[in-house]
């Protein structure tokens, strides 16, 4: 019944680990069973197979309460999980582009980025320059240009900007809710 494990600061004390005293002690159905010192507290819940835990530690005395801390524990966990099954991720997935790239590997790169996008992700588009490339940043705009046009029934630019560095990078998002097959 008194299990010794690390403490997690993100849970109560429980037992053993009260160590103040004296604490206002509430019963398992909610009752108060006024200020007692811990010790007599600990023997109560162990009488009845329960466990002694700290509700209230800011309080003064303690606020501790007799109950199943196994239980109430499981059911937090449980509750846990089902809201991390409800909530949506959203990844950012990167396409990378050249300013001279060919026509069938932009179609590709770009079908890929539809994909993503389908499936709910958002993209980076990155166009990277190299060398002499620098000195022609309009063919990374219209590398963009192009690549906004061919996925606009599927995506929105959320942002693009300008020659940052060596790239210039542009995010889509997803216009529609992903459709689960």
């Amino acid at each position: 019944m008194f299990e010794r494990r690390p403490a997690d600061p993100n849970e109560p004390r429980v037992n053993d680990r009260i160590r103040k005293s004296p604490v206002r002690l509430i019963d398992t159905d909610g009752g108060q069973l006024g200020i007692v010192p811990i010790e007599e507290a600990r023997r109560l819940a162990e009488e009845r197979g329960l466990d002694l835990v700290e509700v209230g530690a800011a309080a003064d005395p303690p606020v501790v309460r007799i109950l199943d801390w196994g239980k109430v524990r499981y059911e937090r966990q449980k509750r846990e999980k089902e809201s991390k099954k409800k909530a949506t991720v959203i990844e950012i997935k990167e396409v990378k582009y050249r300013p001279t790239i060919d026509d069938h590997d932009f179609d590709i790169k770009t079908a890929h980025a539809r994909k993503f996008l389908e499936k709910g992700n958002k993209v980076k588009v990155t166009v990277f320059f190299r060398f002499r490339q620098m000195r022609r940043p309009e063919l990374g705009n219209e590398i963009l240009d192009k690549v906004t046009e061919q996925l606009k029934d599927v995506a929105l630019v959320e942002s693009r900007s300008k020659l940052e560095g060596r790239q210039i990078v542009m995010v889509l998002a997803p216009l529609h809710a992903p459709v689960h097959k």
